[in-house]
């Protein structure tokens, strides 16, 4: 079976530097707030371009990211309960439910039809007074138009929070206020378990949420905020060090299967996907009217595939109060998208199975 993403493989070019860092902080017996999460925070912030003037705050995950700005923002004043959010529709929950734990609205919009990103067309649509805030998600591992996003922002005076949980390395400098990320194991910048940060030019906001972070604690035993308990641990920070080192060739090697798919497929029954923004393809995916039975015939070849999303945000149980909502586009999205393989590990000769099999219709 030609694996979606096999793991261990994409680690195994790693594994003697990771035995070597793991040992590294077994020998230190320092576990937490430590050396390599210091120096895993600044070694993200100067790749991210935050260093100089803002910088970086390991967390515990990516959800975490994203409701630590949130929550920052409120406890700074430039938020407060009941705020609207402009979100994608087309999105991992994990954006929404970021906004919503904040005590939040979010206010879902309509992607672009080519992109599937966040369409800054429909975004002035649904500002009203009580919009506060954007967050654009680069989804799929896509820049969003952050320019126009962003002249959205400065003429409404929004707050603008980029999820980059699919986009390590979309961009070398950053528009938004902050950017929240998650270094889950499949990411384009995996660890070994759960991790998180966030990026911002903005000392204060990276300040607060240090301590909201550690218990809302400012000081050992002195609590400033009612705050959380979200930290990276020493062990995940030493694993990011050794991976970080090698992303950009990740990257590369993603982008290069990209352009194979790109050009070989050639199958009038899928719509492959478009790339207007800058790009690192952390999924490449397609559409196919005729998804699912798609995804067990390339089964049947021993091609494994994987589909995000199949149910939206606003048709969610957990939205019910969305479920009447008509997004098209969406909706659209989630009833045929598929995803192909496409990772660092994988080989030319896997790229031309996948290839093959789709140009003669499995």
């Amino acid at each position: 079976m030609l694996e979606y993403l096999p793991l261990k493989k994409v680690n195994a070019p790693y594994e003697k530097e990771i035995l070597e860092a793991m040992r590294r902080v077994v020998d230190s017996g320092w576990y937490l707030f430590g050396r390599e999460v210091d120096t895993f925070e600044s070694e993200w912030a100067h790749y991210c371009g935050t260093a100089s003037t803002g910088g970086a705050v390991a967390c515990a995950n990516g959800l975490d990211a994203l409701r630590l700005v949130l929550r920052a923002w409120i406890e700074m004043g430039k938020l407060q309960q009941g705020d609207e959010v402009i979100v994608p529709a087309n999105t991992y929950i994990a954006s929404i439910l970021a906004v919503s734990d904040a005590g939040l609205t979010p206010v879902p919009v309509e992607p672009c039809a080519d992109t599937y990103l966040l369409n800054p067309d429909n975004i002035e649509a649904a500002i009203t007074p009580r919009t506060r805030a954007i967050l654009p998600v680069h989804l799929y591992g896509q820049l969003c138009d952050m320019e126009r996003i962003m002249q959205i922002a400065r003429k409404h005076q929004l707050l603008v929070l980029e999820d980059c949980a699919q986009s390590h390395g979309v961009a070398t400098r950053y528009l938004g206020d902050a950017q929240a990320w998650s270094f889950y194991p499949g990411k384009n910048l995996g660890a070994l378990g759960d991790a998180g940060a966030v990026t911002s030019n903005d000392g204060e906001l990276l300040q607060v949420i240090r301590q909201l972070a550690f218990y809302g604690s400012e000081r050992k035993y002195v609590h400033r905020y009612k705050g959380v308990n979200s930290r990276m641990d020493e062990l995940q920070a030493a694993v990011l060090r050794v991976k970080l080192k090698d992303l950009d060739r990740c990257n590369q090697r993603r982008s290069d299967i990209a352009a194979h798919y790109l050009s070989e497929i050639k199958n009038p029954d899928l719509l492959l996907p478009v790339a207007r923004q800058s790009h690192v393809w952390h999924i490449f995916p397609i559409l196919s009217p005729d998804r699912d039975q798609l995804q067990r015939r390339l089964s049947e070849q021993g091609i494994q595939t994987q589909i995000h999303y199949p149910i939206s945000p606003h048709r969610q149980r957990a939205y019910r109060e969305w479920n009447t909502l008509q997004f098209p586009i969406t909706e659209r999205i989630a009833a045929q998208e598929l995803s192909l393989p496409c990772h660092p590990a994988q080989t030319d000769e896997e790229v031309a199975q996948v290839i093959q099999a789709l140009n003669r219709g499995v």
